[in-house]
């Protein structure tokens, strides 16, 4: 799967997914990481590529837009984690939710549970 890192969370989280056989870019290659929502959004859509964050306006952007990508997987109650530990729940999680951000979605994802929400959201 293609990922762009959000700025929100480390480089690390992109190199451990890199590692496990992902394509995935932090910001901070790119110079973004002080960019707008709205540009990392267009950034991520532009390249096809998943958005990871923690930054839950995503979502808000995404319904007023009524966009059906890219598709955002939210990680919640994982921030203050080292990467490594960040990067574990993802990865762990990737098979169940694989085919919901191929189609376009957001997931939101915690140790312990996950939603998904298939795009377009409403307002």
């Amino acid at each position: 799967m293609r990922f762009l890192v959000d700025n929100n969370l480390s480089p690390a989280v992109a190199k451990l997914l890199t590692d496990a056989g992902h394509e995935a870019v932090h910001l901070r290659e790119y110079g973004l990481q002080a960019a707008p929502d709205p540009v990392v959004l267009a950034r991520a859509r532009d390249e096809d590529r998943i958005l990871i964050s923690a930054d839950t306006d995503f979502g808000t952007l995404l319904a007023r837009e009524h966009a059906d990508r890219p598709s955002v997987l939210l990680v919640r109650r994982l921030v203050g984690r080292r990467a490594a530990d960040q990067a574990t729940v993802i990865i762990a999680n990737l098979p169940t939710v694989e085919d919901d951000l191929a189609s376009g979605a957001v997931v939101v994802l915690a140790d312990d549970w996950l939603r998904v929400r298939r795009l377009p959201l409403l307002p």
